[in-house]
């Protein structure tokens, strides 16, 4: 299992420089106060793409995790799907 997970590792990796080098037009990024013009198209995209997963990562942790740690830290059980009605009729 660690060997297929370092092989999508090494793939993501190899695709994402791919990417980056056929992607070397220079960009200009507006942030309103802010200008960044050295990065090439590829690097803005790839950074782009990082930074939306870590911007997820960021809510899912505050909406899920911390308020299902917070309810085991009390005791509470979690929430748990609903248990297939049973048929007492025989």
């Amino acid at each position: 299992m660690r060997l297929l997970k370092a092989l999508f590792a090494l793939l993501f990796i190899a695709l994402g420089v791919l990417f980056g080098a056929l992607n070397r037009d220079p960009v200009r990024i507006d942030l309103g106060l802010a200008h960044i013009e050295s990065l090439s198209l590829g690097t803005s995209l790839l950074l782009a793409v990082l930074l939306g997963a870590v911007l997820a990562g960021i809510v899912i942790t505050a909406t899920v995790v911390w308020p299902l740690r917070h309810r085991l830290r009390r005791g509470a059980p979690a929430p748990t799907a609903a248990a297939p009605a049973q048929d007492d009729h025989d």
